[in-house]
């Protein structure tokens, strides 16, 4: 959560702010606003603020501000992060289901390639950050939770160690990873700030600072990015019907970054992977980790007009790879 720092909740403003199209804006979701130092900040700039807060002691500040106001704030007991949580029957506060979420809000589902419906303003947990990462991007791509309302725009602070690995370029060693590749794929991503950690309530029971530490990439920071999903991302032979195999291809090939593509194809059964690579204009030789981001989208669509992934045992592995992330 923040620190009590009008400064930093000024310049996060301004980010969120920044590049808005001209007419009506969309809501923003604000998770986990704490005591409501931002969200009286963009209050005050005229925005509309939806605050979804899990902790129910700011409950009575963030009601008592939303009363004071006419219809700008709407507060509701949640957390973000526990959306839509894989489990049958009634869901337990403060998790909840994103359709309810949708609903209290007055946000209503639009074609995908429309307008931004809601931005989203939040932290990610710091100790499931990855596994977050994960369930957003599968959510990105089979539109499911927050974006079977379309395209949501995330506007989150994560460490400067993902961020690193989010937007890593092939070829980088430890960064470039089947995250990188598949949230290129799916979305814009823009760096809007960096903060040191001490700008926020990260404190250790010995007064030291709760940095997640990293051997391989720096971690000085948190970072303010954008992920705005691809309005084109659904062009072409990529669906949401069958993303799924999309992440599963990409995470197979990048399981050992070294490995040679033929070799990974050849493991497939696929027995004229070579004359497909050439046809792709890829090198014979190239190794996993040299492939850009969109030359993994045009393999999977060759190899989908190929048919090749009809078959049974593939999609057994697909399966088990989503339950093993959920």
């Amino acid at each position: 959560r923040f620190i009590a720092c009008p400064q930093l909740a000024r310049t996060v403003q301004r980010c969120l702010q920044a590049g808005a199209s001209p007419g009506p804006q969309p809501v923003l979701l604000e998770c986990a606003p704490g005591p409501g130092i931002l969200t009286r900040t963009l209050l005050n700039a005229g925005v509309r603020v939806v605050a979804l807060e899990s902790n129910s002691a700011f409950l009575p500040n963030l009601q008592s501000l939303e009363n004071s106001l006419d219809g700008q704030l709407k507060v509701i007991y949640g957390d973000f992060f526990r959306l839509d949580p894989l489990v049958t029957g009634t869901v337990k506060p403060p998790a909840m289901r994103s359709d309810k979420l949708f609903e209290t809000m007055g946000v209503a589902a639009v074609p995908w390639r429309a307008d931004v419906p809601v931005k989203i303003f939040g932290i990610l947990p710091q100790k499931k950050e990855r596994n977050t990462l994960w369930r957003l991007l599968f959510a990105l791509y089979e539109c499911s939770s927050i974006y079977r309302y379309g395209r949501a725009e995330l506007n989150i602070f994560i460490s400067e160690k993902e961020y690193q690995v989010l937007t890593a370029k092939p070829g980088e060693a430890r960064a470039y990873q089947a995250l990188s590749v598949l949230w290129q794929v799916g979305c814009e991503i823009q760096l809007l700030h960096t903060e040191p950690w001490s700008s926020f309530v990260t404190n250790l029971r010995n007064g030291g600072l709760a940095v997640p530490k990293s051997t391989w990439l720096p971690n000085d920071h948190l970072c303010l990015v954008r992920l705005t999903p691809q309005q084109n991302l659904f062009t072409g032979g990529l669906k949401p019907t069958n993303s799924a195999t999309f992440i599963f291809m990409v995470k197979q090939c990048l399981a050992k970054p070294k490995s040679r593509l033929t070799d990974r194809l050849n493991s497939w059964s696929l027995d004229s992977g070579g004359k497909l690579l050439r046809e792709l204009e890829i090198p014979k030789n190239a190794e996993a980790r040299k492939l850009y981001p969109e030359d993994y989208r045009r393999l999977f669509e060759a190899l989908q007009n190929s048919n090749m992934f009809t078959e049974t045992w593939f999609h057994d592995e697909v399966l088990e790879s989503i339950r093993k992330i959920n």
